[in-house]
């Protein structure tokens, strides 16, 4: 009876016993230094007294399953992560569940209630993040988890692989400011996304290092999706002083903006200039080439992978936030603005 107990003994009740949180408990059990010397002493002494056991790594021959949880899976982009997190799989002999949420409450409790039936050795959550809750359930579970490009502020205990997003907002910025646009119009992402957040304080971040005032009435919301960015792109091309660059904050709302540019009759780049994000393989073979900033999507995919499964072996992350570099890749949808 003793030894069952032992093996239900979770951080976080070691956490509510202690009167501390669970990622400062998380912190003791993995051994990290940034916890004062009188809390470590109680919760290891807590540790003990409970009987608190580790997750045991499995052989590295067992068969195993790691849980993909992407908010949505309309979207190129998610197919690029996926890429990257099958990579993995594949080499590694491990099997993957892939499993859509939507933002929706429900979905994420059904899709805890599966994971409750399946032996899995790790969760990855892509673009989403889980209530509270949830969260605990997993902690309890014992269930290591890797957060991608996550949607809110992650809990302190939980790695997290991302891109450089204000670095690539700022850097389309300053591309269209040194072919010598002054007014360029944004079309933002959805702003619950801290990625979204990010490109457009870049992009602003470029204007005001140009000395030049970001117009409100040049940046349009989107929702990462190919009929917002139509929509935003005619509201920016109806406006009175027209802007001579867009930057779309994502790929698919500059596919829409190219389609809202093509049925006026307009030019790219010879009367407007267009930027997007994220590198998609459909960037390369749109007319004209798009200009975009590359996000290693496939990359970012493989590091969650490696990572999650470095956890489920019961192996330290030394860098648990880690933001991979995004790139320039300039084509043929970017020229000097029209002469007057």
């Amino acid at each position: 009876m003793a030894a069952d107990t032992a093996s239900r003994v979770t951080i976080t009740a070691i956490a509510r016993e202690a009167g501390v949180s669970v990622p400062t408990v998380s912190r003791v059990v993995n051994g990290r230094s940034d916890v004062s010397p009188q809390t470590r002493e109680r919760v290891e002494e807590l540790l003990r007294r409970r009987g608190y056991r580790r997750r045991q790594p499995r052989p590295r021959d067992h068969a195993s399953l790691i849980d993909l949880v992407f908010d949505d899976l309309d979207s190129p982009w998610a197919v690029e992560i996926i890429r990257g997190i099958e990579d993995v799989a594949h080499t590694s002999h491990i099997g993957t569940v892939i499993s859509a949420i939507h933002g929706k409450a429900a979905s994420a409790r059904q899709w805890m209630q599966n994971v409750r039936t399946r032996a899995t050795d790790g969760v990855i959550l892509v673009g989403s993040g889980l209530e509270a809750p949830l969260q605990a359930e997993l902690d309890r579970l014992d269930v290591p988890t890797v957060m991608v490009d996550t949607a809110g502020v992650p809990p302190l205990e939980v790695p997290t692989i991302g891109a450089t997003n204000w670095a690539g907002g700022l850097a389309a910025t300053e591309h269209l400011l040194a072919l010598g646009h002054e007014r360029i119009g944004f079309i933002a992402g959805p702003p619950r996304l801290r990625c979204s957040r990010a490109r457009l304080d870049g992009y602003r971040a470029g204007l005001a290092a140009a000395e030049l005032s970001a117009d409100d009435e040049l940046v349009w919301q989107g929702d990462f999706y190919p009929q917002s960015g139509f929509e935003a792109g005619n509201a920016l091309l109806d406006h009175k002083a027209r802007p001579s660059a867009i930057f779309a904050s994502n790929d698919q709302m500059a596919f829409g903006l190219y389609e809202a540019i093509r049925q006026r009759g307009i030019r790219v780049p010879d009367d407007i200039s267009v930027v997007g994000f994220d590198d998609l393989p459909e960037a390369r073979w749109s007319s004209p080439p798009l200009t975009t900033v590359r996000q290693p999507l496939s990359e970012m995919g493989t590091l969650a992978a490696r990572t999650v499964l470095r956890l489920a072996r019961g192996e330290q992350i030394e860098n648990p936030r880690i933001e991979l570099a995004t790139d320039l890749v300039i084509r043929n949808s970017t020229a000097q603005p029209a002469a007057a």
